[in-house]
């Protein structure tokens, strides 16, 4: 059934959620910067994760 299927496909996350250490630990590594560099950043443009890409990829 179609609903099964979809249900059954994981989200995909738009926004960090920069108080969970496991996500901004794993983020911080895929963006090769710091957590405190990171953690600035969400400060400056936002949590959303493709902004953040775009803010360090510059």
């Amino acid at each position: 059934m179609i609903a099964d299927r979809i249900s059954a496909q994981p989200a995909q996350k738009t926004h960090l959620d920069i108080y969970d250490t496991q996500a901004r630990s794993i983020m911080a590594t895929r963006l090769g910067v710091s957590e405190d560099r990171l953690r600035k950043a969400v400060h400056i443009v936002g949590s959303r994760i493709s902004t953040l890409t775009s803010y360090f990829h510059k």
